[in-house]
């Protein structure tokens, strides 16, 4: 059976984590299908939290990896969506 799986990850310091969470995006680049992040902005200022959206693909095993390593960042909270087909 597929599985469809979706991260949701809330950053709840930005702009320091922002190195961390793009170096694991590079690394596991093949296995993140879309990617979509959500932050407010205005024309002054820029929010220091944000939601980032991941449709996950490929080998589970990496999936579990990715999960692994975003979760062991201070400040990011990820939840795990799966949908069987």
């Amino acid at each position: 059976m597929e599985k469809h799986i979706i991260f949701g990850i809330h950053l709840t310091d930005r702009f320091n984590n922002a190195v961390k969470m793009q170096e694991i995006f590079t690394e596991f680049g093949c296995n993140i299908k879309t990617r979509l992040g959500i932050h407010e902005v205005t024309r002054d200022a820029c929010a220091t939290n944000g939601i980032v959206l991941l449709e996950m693909c490929g080998d589970e095993a990496k999936i579990n990896e990715a999960e692994g390593r975003f979760k062991a960042i201070a400040g990011v909270e990820l939840q795990k969506m799966v949908f069987s087909h």
